[in-house]
This record gives C-alpha cells, sequence and structure tokens, in this order.
C-alpha cells in the first residue's frame, strides 16, 4: 500500500531534494559549497542564450545567491574534473561518475554526422583524432582551419549549417570519445579527447579492461558496460534529484527512454531505494526516494532559470506546484504572453510569480521587462521578488534594477524596488552621517 502524502508535503519533498527548501546561507559562498550543490543537482543545462547570464551558472546563484562564476570554470578545468560537458537533459554540465552510464543510454545522432556519406565521416573521424591526440584543445573552427575544409556529399541544408568538421566532432563527442576540454569567451567548444579528460576511464563501447588509453600510462580503469545496471544508476541519481516523482520525471532527468526506466524503477523499489506513494490530487504512480527529507517548512525564495532542473519536468512543475510555464524564447514577439526569458519566482513552498529579465550590462541595470503575479500570490510577493532583483543585480555587477510597466506585479514591484533602494540610501546615510 503505497504511503500517502499531502501535496503540500510533496512539494516541499521536491524542494528540500533540489536544495530550495531553506533560505541561503549567510556569509561568502565558498567552492565547497558550490561543489555539494552541484553534486546534489547531479547536472547543470547548458544554453546559448546570454540575456542574463548563461544558464548553467543561474542554478547556483538560485540555490547559493551571490557566488564567484569562476569556481565552475575550475571545477570543470583540470583533471580530476568535478564537472564535464555530456548530453543528459540536454547539452550539460554532468557529475563525471555519469559519463560512462549516460554514453550507453544517449541517441543524439541527429546532431551529429550519423547521415553523412561513411567513407568522408570515418576518413575526418581519423583526421580529427589524430589532430587532437597531437595537439592542444581546439574549436571547431581551428580545426576545420587545421585540417582544410572537407567536402560533405551530404546536401540536406541540415542543422545549423555546421561543415563536416563539426558534425563529425558532435559524432565523437555522442560517443564518447571526444569531450569538450573548455570554452571560449564566445562560448564556443575546445575539443580534446575525452581520455584527456578523464585520464584512465573505460570508454563503453570502445575498450576493454586492461586496454591502454591515449595519453595515460596505465590500464584503464572503471566498470564493464552493462546498460541495465547502468540506467538503474541512472535513475536513482535522477529521483535523488527529484525527491518525489513519476517514471516520466526520473526518466526525463537524463532524457533516458521510458521503458528502461521503469524497468529501473521496478529494480529499485525492489532494492528498497524507492518507496511507492500516493500523494492527494496526483493521480499517477509516485515514487519517494529513500534518502528523500521531508522538512517542517519551506522557507526558500529563488529565481529559476528556465533551464532549471526544478522545472525541466512541466506536468510535473503543474502537477505539484499549479504552474503552467511554457519557454516562449522562440514565439514570435506579437504572441508572447509574459516575455522573452521569463523567470519562475518560488517564494517558499510556492511559485508565485514570474518575471521576464534582461541584463542591460552597458547602462549597468538589470531590466524587469515584464512581471505576473500566479493567482493566490501572498502579499509580500512584491517586496520579497524587489530583494531576490536586487541581489541578482549584485551578483552580475549591475548598478540597479529597473522595472517596466508590463504585468500585474508590475507597479507593486516596481514601489518596492524604489523603496528598496531608499532604505539602503537612509540606511547609508544612517552609517555614514554627514
Amino acid at each position: 500500500m503505497p504511503a500517502p502524502l499531502s501535496l503540500d508535503q510533496a512539494r516541499r519533498i521536491a524542494l528540500a531534494a533540489q536544495g530550495l527548501d531553506k533560505a541561503r546561507p549567510a556569509g561568502p559562498v565558498s567552492a565547497r559549497a558550490v561543489g555539494r550543490t552541484f553534486a546534489r543537482l547531479h547536472l547543470v543545462q547548458i544554453d546559448s542564450v546570454n540575456v542574463l547570464s548563461r544558464s548553467h551558472f543561474l542554478p547556483f546563484f538560485s540555490r547559493l545567491g551571490n557566488y564567484d562564476r569562476s569556481i565552475l570554470a575550475r571545477m570543470a578545468a583540470r583533471p580530476p574534473r568535478r564537472m564535464m560537458e555530456y548530453w543528459a537533459h540536454e547539452a550539460s554540465f554532468i557529475r563525471p561518475d555519469h559519463f560512462q552510464d549516460l554514453v550507453l543510454w544517449q541517441n543524439r545522432k541527429w546532431v551529429g554526422a550519423s547521415a553523412m556519406d561513411p567513407d568522408v565521416r570515418d576518413a575526418v573521424a581519423a583526421a580529427v583524432r589524430e589532430a587532437l591526440s597531437t595537439g592542444r584543445p581546439m574549436t571547431a573552427a581551428e580545426l576545420t582551419v587545421r585540417l582544410g575544409h572537407v567536402e560533405d556529399r551530404l546536401r540536406d541544408n541540415w542543422g545549423w549549417n555546421w561543415n563536416a568538421v563539426k558534425r563529425v566532432l558532435e559524432h565523437l563527442f555522442e560517443e564518447g570519445l571526444v569531450s569538450a576540454d573548455s570554452r571560449t569567451e564566445s562560448f564556443e567548444r575546445r575539443y580534446t579527447l575525452t581520455a584527456r579528460v578523464l585520464p584512465g576511464t573505460l570508454l563503453p563501447g570502445t575498450l576493454l579492461p586492461g586496454t591502454l588509453l591515449p595519453g595515460t600510462a596505465g590500464p584503464a580503469a572503471g566498470r564493464e558496460p552493462d546498460p541495465a545496471a547502468a540506467m538503474d544508476r541512472l535513475i536513482d541519481a535522477a529521483a535523488q534529484a527529484h525527491g518525489i516523482g513519476t517514471v516520466r520525471c526520473f526518466a526525463d532527468y537524463f532524457r533516458t527512454p521510458m521503458g528502461a526506466a521503469a524497468v529501473s524503477v521496478g529494480h529499485l523499489v525492489e532494492a528498497g531505494r524507492l518507496r511507492p506513494v500516493a500523494v492527494a490530487g496526483w493521480d499517477r504512480a509516485l515514487y519517494r526516494h529513500v534518502e528523500a527529507k521531508l522538512p517542517r517548512a519551506a522557507t526558500g525564495r529563488a529565481l529559476l532559470s528556465p533551464f532549471d532542473s526544478l522545472v525541466f519536468e512541466r506536468r510535473r512543475l503543474e502537477e505539484l506546484f499549479g504552474f503552467h510555464y511554457r519557454i516562449e524564447i522562440y514565439t514570435p514577439e506579437a504572441k508572447r504572453r509574459f516575455g522573452y526569458y521569463v523567470l519562475p519566482f518560488l517564494l517558499r513552498d510556492g511559485i508565485v510569480a514570474r518575471v521576464d529579465l534582461k541584463a542591460d550590462r552597458a547602462g549597468g541595470t538589470l531590466l524587469a521587462r515584464a512581471a505576473h503575479a500566479e493567482p493566490g500570490a501572498p502579499a509580500d510577493t512584491a517586496v520579497e521578488l524587489a530583494a531576490e532583483l536586487q541581489l541578482m543585480a549584485e551578483w552580475l555587477g549591475l548598478d540597479r534594477v529597473a522595472v517596466s510597466p508590463a504585468g500585474d506585479l508590475a507597479p507593486a514591484l516596481a514601489e518596492a524596488v524604489a523603496g528598496a533602494v531608499a532604505g539602503t540610501v537612509a540606511g547609508t546615510a544612517a552609517a555614514y552621517p554627514l
């Protein structure tokens, strides 16, 4: 018999699993705190849109506040790396311990060269691997210059108009043979061999235990490929990150197949890692991870990236919080309801508002281009959101917050922002009287 839970309890379990149930820590944010947060989330999604901040920076701000973004660069820099790039929910920074399992289950062949002429693909792949094995990490553009132009016989106006070298690089990336060493200032990947990113790691499907990896002195370490065990580990990690959810929720976290995920959920129930639960109003089979905590109250406050792991699975978001959310980046401007880059605003145990944000770096201003309250939003929504916007502006190195009149929450938010600024000025004057 599934253990009964209220919807409020389910929300608190979900928020605690994501590290969003408590107020942020006081004082400077340490590299250790950033590392713990990433370990809890297991992944952060990467996106090229930079209207506010690169998406992978935002989940750490949501949970920790004003932290040093260079910490992430150091975590992803040199071995032993604490984060690396690979396909997961989408293109993501992942925990390296998930890499071998994900390579077994990711199937993003549309992003690479699977449809290219095989002879061209194999020749380019061999040239790319040779160049990366003997040289420094390179971008796709640098490798194209190094190897020379390669005529791609496939003419289908595919994708982002990538040339053959870029397509083969993505093919090798999907296979797990090539990884991102780092990113340029313009956010281009610098590619290198995965053996250099994860020295001594067994690459699934390519090596047997004891095989020497290029650039390493010893035998390959790691597990022999076992897809079923790999899926169990991925679903267990996804369930930890969710706290509570359905098979669909857990499968969606790393974008793994539903059928295989359902089998793994059965394994984890048998092993005592997942426990069936029932939540009033949530009429699907639900599971709670054995390590999931149920706090007595949720006291957090956070602006959430459109790519935050709490909002990955839109149906779960609506069932848990009654919050209907769609990203409108690709919606024509005239048809947008809420704005271009809209962040949900979490206050305590509810998502109470949404705000369209832009960082005007030249003008030193955080622009709230529209602000909308959710039905039943508490009376302190505008004041709390104003404080959050001030904190975000500080983190982004911006001097002020400006609120446009669009949206039903905008007037109250503008007043709260003005009051917060006035209070800061008054407090400064009191502390340093003329």
